[in-house]
């Protein structure tokens, strides 16, 4: 079965609502959105789709998409992350316009929206500590308990207000809270916070402020500020709809109302996108950084070597839903796939070397095997690429499971008395094998047909295996990172309420000395080859000569389309 090919954005129900809005004339036509990320952590797979989605619609209907990082929480945030959304943008594929906008640079004109709050009895401040608010706030089919300060006048809240912002109060120990319905069915509309007493230092706006707003409170009026026509959220934020209307219905707004609208956010099987466990991850030493190559993170995936056109493409085929849905990970594998298969080129290397000597080979006056340069395709997908020499001679680096000294029913690669065709080179036949005290094979030896040469027989005799190899002369000395799920179940933490349940101890397994062709040695970082018959690798960003497998030749997606019948 073929693997899924990525259709061009089409109709979906933003974009369908924005086709109406835009008909109506609501918003005189104009369509701008935003993407609006916490710098507080790197970006992930769940964020490559709010990206596509957020910019990608903004460009099907010649708007704007603005880059906002939501800098509200001094506490988490730091100029690093805010630099990584930036590198991670760009490596995407999508370049914000400039400025970046920052909520911090709205402090002023949030603060001042707040004192029309209280001035209008809409927003008060509370004395109560946290856990007292948050109990007071009852539950779904409870009556919430209002505050005991919930009447003050707006004069005395306003004035305690200022007193908050200038500092005279201890941490924590007030809030400024919406005066709503402590009886709505909706929990976020009972009195949700507004403001918080924090003394931090804050990495753009310094010490300036005391008085930090909460994400709820900065979302909207950023929106409003800005003039974003649709803000596109994940469900999640379903819930918080109507509190985000309620502020801006409640606030003289210098242009039009922005419209909030939800879609299913992404989720992968074996794959936790949380930060907060993303970052235990990394504190507890499970991986080796927020860009270890088994991390959902972008940083991750790319430096595992994955295409940024790849993700683009399986954002564009998911589409974008009201419904929440856990995809395969390896219908995401199978763009990667496709996308190597056009692009990499084809390389040979041994992960697992074995030696093999061709006793028949010739050699020159002094007794030393002749090397000779074979012709190899470097992509069959794409001619253009040419061909490549490599070198061959007598002594060879095979995959030790390609010989077998009793081959098990249907095994047709090398073993003793049968002939394979050697990648591009000749056919070899095996003729003897040397082990150690053991009796563990340590060498095959073999002869080979100098008129097979190129791996093509003048008789037409037929060999039912051709393998790769690397000269042992020649070969370059390399490490292989190979890597399995992160997490062993589907939806990690399912079962037992803990995702680090299903870790799997055995994702990653470190080849320290596989053979490489020589032609592997020149690799520039980043760059992802095929090692033919054992999949894609890319060449580690910042390790010379350690490769870090990306995906298999095995299209595991087809396998699961076809055991579910479709």
């Amino acid at each position: 079965m073929s693997e899924p090919a990525a259709p061009a954005a089409t109709g979906d129900f933003i974009r369908d609502l924005i086709a109406r809005d835009n008909e109506a004339g609501t918003f005189a036509g104009r369509v701008q959105t935003r993407f609006p990320p916490e710098p507080n952590g790197y970006l992930h797979i769940g964020h490559a789709k709010a990206i596509c989605v957020d910019f990608g619609i903004a460009d099907d209907f010649a708007g704007v998409c603005n880059l906002r990082l939501d800098d509200t929480n001094p506490d988490t945030e730091e100029q690093e992350f805010g630099d990584a959304i930036l590198a991670d943008l760009a490596w995407l594929g999508f370049t914000p316009p400039e400025p970046v906008r920052h909520a911090s640079d709205y402090f002023d004109q949030l603060y001042l929206w707040a004192e029309h709050l209280v001035e209008n009895g809409l927003a008060y401040v509370d004395e109560q500590d946290a856990e007292t608010i948050s109990a007071g706030r009852g539950g779904y089919g409870q009556e919430g308990v209002a505050s005991p300060y919930r009447d003050r006048s707006p004069e005395e809240n306003l004035d305690l207000l200022r007193r908050m912002r200038d500092g005279e109060f201890e941490d924590n120990s007030k809030v400024l809270r919406a005066k709503i319905d402590m009886n709505a069915e909706n929990m976020q509309l009972r009195d949700p916070v507004m403001y918080r007493i924090r003394r931090r230092h804050h990495h753009r706006t310094g010490d300036r402020w005391c008085l930090y707003p909460t994400y709820d409170w900065a979302h909207g009026q950023s929106d409003a500020i800005e003039g974003v026509t649709h803000s596109l959220c994940t469900l999640e934020f379903d819930s918080h709809r109507p509190l985000y209307d309620w502020y801006l219905e409640h606030l003289p707004l210098p242009g039009d109302r922005p419209r909030q609208t939800e879609f299913a956010r992404l989720e992968l099987t074996h794959t936790i996108t949380s930060k907060r466990r993303l970052a235990r991850l990394v504190a507890d030493g499970v991986v080796d950084g927020w860009d270890d190559p088994r991390m959902p993170t972008l940083r991750g995936l790319r430096r595992r070597g994955y295409p940024a056109k790849a993700i683009r493409d399986f954002c564009a085929y998911i589409g974008v839903t009201r419904t929440n849905s856990r995809h395969s990970i390896e219908l995401l594998e199978s763009f990667v796939r496709r996308e190597l298969n056009l692009t990499a080129q084809r390389r040979m290397a041994v992960l697992r070397p074995l030696k093999l000597v061709l006793t028949n080979w010739p050699t020159d006056a002094v007794g030393r095997p002749v090397v000779e340069e074979v012709e190899v395709v470097n992509n069959p997908e794409n001619p253009a690429d040419g061909t490549r020499s490599v070198p061959f001679s007598g002594e060879l680096w095979i995959e030790r499971d390609d010989f077998a000294a009793d081959p098990p029913p249907k095994f047709f690669r090398l073993s003793p008395g049968r002939e394979v065709r050697l990648r591009g080179a000749y056919f070899v036949t095996c003729t003897d094998v040397v082990t150690d005290d053991a009796g563990d094979v340590v060498e095959v030896r073999a002869t080979y047909d100098p008129a097979s040469q190129g791996g093509n027989s003048p008789d037409g005799r037929k060999v039912k295996s051709t393998m790769h190899w690397v000269s042992a002369a020649h070969a370059v000395d390399a490490s292989v990172a190979l890597y399995d799920r992160l997490f062993t179940a589907e939806a990690p933490g399912e079962a037992t309420g803990d995702s680090f349940d299903d870790l799997n101890p055995n994702s990653v397994e470190l080849i320290a000395d596989a053979k490489l062709e020589p032609a592997l040695a020149d690799t520039p970082p980043g760059e992802v080859v095929q090692f033919e018959r054992l999949g894609y690798f890319a060449h580690d960003p910042r390790t010379p000569l350690l490769f870090h497998r990306t995906v298999g030749l095995k299209d595991e997606w087809a396998n699961i389309q076809k055991r579910q019948g479709r």
